[in-house]
């Protein structure tokens, strides 16, 4: 499923399983044989999407830009000489990556990180996903709400009043609108994802999507599976073909094994969380008839006999009169002999 159908389809009303986007970002490391590797194990993982991150170093970051990372899993220490490793990729690579994505049968996706890179992605893509660093881009935000596409935002980092004004930025334009609670920490540690801040997402942005772009280390799968019960409609995890390679997005990654992993865990959380709607079920009706009650005769009562309140009680089984029209029987008169510790039917009364 295409995210543009599952965000028309999208009912607040309802938790839903989760669309789940693979953020491969850059973790093909300039290898487009690496990069087709990625796309296939996300696919068979059972991801809905795989996201690249598309950017040039020098549109990107200053010369002098320091890391916001930990250093002993990423050793640069420059944004600017870290972003120039990885910065390869661009329009004719993601065009062969956006077609190999289609036979492998998953969306593709990559974050522009410039003008120039929005602009051709386009052409390939069917939705924007804005970065949480670009939350206080207003006027970049501006050109990619221009495409008349869903927007995803990540809001990591951000206080409520700078995530207000990026809401109503994109508002303006129309566009259709996933917020995603996000904690810029790599990797953030399971007591700061705060996963409470989607609730808080919801009640302030109701006409919007809920999301949650996850940088925990991902070891039981378990905080993904909160943020869904919480409402996150949309899942993002950094994904990786080996999470022990040193550097950039693998450490805090997951990979396919984790992906599937994942999976069989909504399929039991959804298996669990059954229907929406209350209502009997059909396992259940041996249970309505014999765990329920019927009126009962509590002493013999005479054909031609008002009933009164001390001739009724209730019993299990219900196969007679329930005991809810107790009131309307009240007053009636017995029809026949009623023998003490019988179930009344209506035919009984008159």
């Amino acid at each position: 499923m295409k995210l543009t159908t599952f965000l028309d389809q999208y009912d607040p009303r309802v938790l839903t399983r989760p669309y789940i986007i693979a953020e491969a970002g850059v973790n093909h490391e300039g290898s487009m044989e690496l990069a087709k590797r990625l796309i296939d194990e996300a696919a068979e993982g059972g991801a809905h999407a795989i996201k690249f991150q598309t950017y040039k170093a020098e549109t990107i970051a200053s010369k002098d830009s320091p890391y916001y990372w930990d250093i002993t899993k990423e050793p640069t220490q420059s944004q600017f000489e870290l972003f120039k490793k990885y910065d390869s990729f661009w329009k004719n690579e993601y065009e062969t990556l956006a077609r190999y994505c289609e036979t492998a049968g998953i969306e593709f996706m990559s974050t522009p990180f410039d003008v120039e890179s929005a602009h051709f992605l386009n052409d390939m893509m069917s939705v924007f996903k804005i970065s949480s660093s670009d939350i206080t881009n207003l006027p970049f935000i501006d050109i990619m709400c221009g495409f008349g596409k869903p927007i995803i935002l990540s809001t990591g980092a951000s206080y409520l009043w700078e995530v207000q004004q990026a809401v109503e930025t994109i508002e303006k334009h129309g566009n259709k609108l996933c917020l995603m609670h996000c904690v810029l920490n790599y990797p953030t540690q399971d007591p700061n994802a705060h996963l409470g801040m989607i609730k808080s997402l919801i009640r302030h942005f109701p006409d919007h999507v809920p999301g949650y772009s996850d940088h925990t280390l991902p070891k039981d799968m378990e905080v993904m599976k909160m943020a869904t019960l919480l409402g996150a409609a949309v899942i993002e995890k950094h994904f990786s073909h080996d999470k022990t390679l040193p550097g950039n997005d693998h450490y805090h990654a997951m990979d396919k094994e984790d992906m599937k992993h994942f999976n069989a865990i909504m399929d039991r959380t959804f298996e669990l969380l059954g229907s929406f709607n209350l209502t009997a079920l059909p396992g259940e009706e041996k249970a309505r008839q014999n765990a329920r009650r019927s009126l009962v005769a509590n002493k013999e009562i005479p054909a031609g006999k008002k009933i009164e309140a001390a001739d009724l009680t209730w019993k299990r089984p219900a196969k007679g009169i329930s005991p809810r029209h107790y009131t309307e029987v009240l007053g009636k008169t017995a029809a026949r002999d009623i023998n003490e510790d019988e179930i009344l039917q209506w035919n009984d009364l008159q």
